[in-house]
C-alpha cells in the first residue's frame, strides 16, 4: 500500500486522538461515582426491604390492636347491659340475681385478660413503629447520600463528554485527510491490536509493541520508499518512519 508521507504522519495524530477517546471512554465507566451509587442502591434494596417488613408487622399489629378494642368494647358492652339489668329490678327471681351478679364477675375477668392483651399489642405496636421510623430515617439519609453521589457522577460524566465531543470532532477532521484505503487498514488494526492500530518508530523501536527490530528488519525498512506503507515485523501494526526511526 502506498500512502503520501504527510498521511502517514496523520495517523499518528489520529491514533494519539483514538488514544485519548478510549482514556476518556474508561474514564467515563470507572468514575468513582458510579461503583458507590452501585453499592448504595444495593444498601438501598436491603433497607427497603426490611421498611417493607417493618410496615407489614406494623399494619398487621394496627388490625390486632383494632380487633382487641373491638374485643373489649364488646365485652364491657354487655357488663353495662348487664349491670343495668341487675340495678333495674326487673331481675326478681334469686337464682337468676345470683347468675347475673356470676358472669358480671367472669365478665369483669374477661375484660381484665384482654385489657392485658391489648396492652401487650399496643406495647409491640410502638416498639414496631419505632423500628419502621428508623428503618425510614435511614433509608431517607441513603438516598440523600444516593442523590449527592448521583450529581456529582453526573457533573463529572458532563465534563468527560464535553472532552469527549472535541476529541471525536478533532479526530473527525484528521480522519479526512487520511486516505480511504489507509484508515480502513488502520480501523482494521486498531480492533485487533487493543486499540493502537498505527505506531511510530523511534530509535529502532516500534512503539506499538516497544519492541526494538533487529539489524535485517531495519535494513529492510530502510530501503522501502518514503511513500511506502511499512507494517511492523513484530506486532504488524502501521509503522510510521520519522526523522527519530533511527534508520
Amino acid at each position: 500500500m502506498k500512502a503520501e508521507p504527510s498521511a502517514q504522519q496523520t495517523l499518528l495524530d489520529l491514533q494519539a486522538k483514538d488514544s485519548v477517546i478510549a482514556q476518556l471512554n474508561h474514564r467515563r465507566v470507572s468514575l468513582p461515582e458510579n461503583a458507590r451509587i452501585g453499592e448504595l442502591d444495593a444498601e438501598v434494596a436491603t433497607l427497603d426491604g426490611r421498611r417493607i417488613e417493618a410496615s407489614t408487622r406494623v399494619s398487621d399489629l394496627e388490625r390486632e390492636q383494632k380487633q382487641a378494642d373491638q374485643d373489649v368494647e364488646l365485652v364491657k358492652t354487655r357488663r353495662a347491659r348487664n349491670e343495668e339489668r341487675l340495678n333495674s329490678g326487673a331481675v326478681t327471681n334469686p337464682k337468676d340475681l345470683e347468675g347475673l351478679q356470676h358472669e358480671i364477675v367472669a365478665l369483669d375477668r374477661r375484660i381484665g385478660t384482654l385489657e392485658d392483651a391489648e396492652l401487650e399489642v399496643m406495647e409491640a405496636l410502638e416498639e414496631a413503629q419505632g423500628q419502621l421510623d428508623e428503618v425510614v430515617k435511614a433509608l431517607e439519609e441513603l438516598r440523600v447520600q444516593h442523590d449527592e453521589v448521583a450529581a456529582r457522577r453526573d457533573t463529572a460524566l458532563g465534563e468527560i463528554d464535553a472532552e469527549l465531543s472535541d476529541a471525536e470532532a478533532g479526530r473527525g477532521a484528521l480522519a479526512a485527510r487520511v486516505p480511504d484505503d489507509l484508515l480502513a487498514l488502520y480501523e482494521k488494526l486498531r480492533a485487533n491490536q487493543g486499540g493502537v492500530g498505527a505506531a511510530l518508530l523511534r530509535a529502532k523501536r516500534c512503539e506499538g509493541c516497544r519492541l526494538e527490530l533487529n539489524g535485517a528488519d531495519l535494513r529492510e525498512l530502510s530501503q522501502a520508499p518514503d511513500d511506502e506503507v511499512l507494517r511492523c515485523p513484530e506486532c504488524s501494526r502501521i509503522l510510521v518512519r520519522t526523522s527519530e526511526s533511527g534508520l
